[in-house]
């Protein structure tokens, strides 16, 4: 497998294929690279990302376990509680209304880690369901709760392979079963097996997403395991199959899914501007 060692002390590597849309960049600082929206509306997509599986089918994205990946970041803003307030913007593009306000925190989605792109965010591809392993953050009103134990927005490490043979086998019953789920008792009675054959499994990383901090992804053929700063997050989680895709990014989308049948995308208004902010990046043997 591939050896990845990156400094971000120039521009990101060669290996790396940027993603830049709406009011989406990549700035380099000289010792650290951020992905930045300014001023992104929820009348366009913005997004800033490197990621190194654009063109490829999806049988050649180039990572199998067992793999360490290894990830220095931090953030302009904490995680958004769902709270909210007064926000004015000096941009001719964004129109807020300050009696509505906006809420607080990093607004949109962000994260690294692999994945399979089943959404054909970069490319025509065959639709299909989602595989990934990544540190991966929602804001409100996204709501990815498909981990009862844990909230359907904040800032997780999370695992998923809707594509193994038992969850395919439960595709049929899927809209039978959210209807099911709406009687919350027998939701969670019902979701566990479900959520089992998914291969789901989250936590939360309570961390201030501020400072600076290191995220590790040990993917095995199996387990993987994940740890911020040395301190296990989350242990022996089901792995997903390979091959994925490596994809680091910050956007301004939300998105919804949960057991009982809400599903749903949209966009956000990010006034001012918002960064993940990366200084270290490495992909090497398990």
């Amino acid at each position: 497998m591939d050896i990845v060692h990156e400094d971000f002390t120039g521009k990101p590597g060669p290996r790396w294929q940027r993603h830049i849309v709406g009011n989406g960049a990549l700035e380099p600082t000289g010792s650290t690279l951020r992905f930045v929206t300014t001023d992104a509306t929820s009348r366009r997509y913005s997004d800033a990302q490197i990621d190194d599986y654009q063109g490829l089918p999806r049988r050649h994205f180039p990572w199998r376990p067992p793999l360490r990946l290894t990830v220095r970041a931090r953030f302009s803003h904490p995680a958004g509680d769902g709270s909210t307030r007064p926000v004015l913007s000096s941009s001719a593009s964004l129109t807020v209304n300050s009696a509505e306000g906006f809420t607080t925190g990093l607004r949109g989605t962000a994260g690294f880690g692999f994945w399979n792109d089943p959404f054909l965010m970069t490319g025509a591809r065959v639709p299909t369901f989602p595989r990934a392993l990544w540190f991966f953050y929602g804001s409100p009103p996204s709501d990815m709760k498909l981990d009862l134990r844990v909230a359907g927005h904040g800032w997780k490490a999370a695992t998923i392979d809707a594509l193994r043979p038992a969850a395919l086998l439960l595709a049929p019953l899927a809209p039978l079963a959210m209807l099911v789920m709406n009687l919350r008792p027998l939701c969670r009675a019902l979701w566990p097996p479900i959520q089992r054959a998914l291969n789901v499994r989250e936590a939360m990383v309570e961390v201030e997403m501020t400072g600076w901090h290191t995220y590790v992804i040990e993917w095995g053929a199996e387990q993987a395991h994940f740890s911020v700063d040395g301190e296990p997050v989350l242990e022996d989680a089901p792995s997903p199959r390979g091959p994925l895709g490596f994809v680091m990014w910050l956007d301004n989308q939300y998105m919804v899914a949960t057991p009982w049948g809400r599903l749903g995308w949209g966009l956000l208004d990010t006034p001012g501007r918002q960064w993940m902010e990366v200084d270290r990046l490495a992909v090497e043997p398990g």
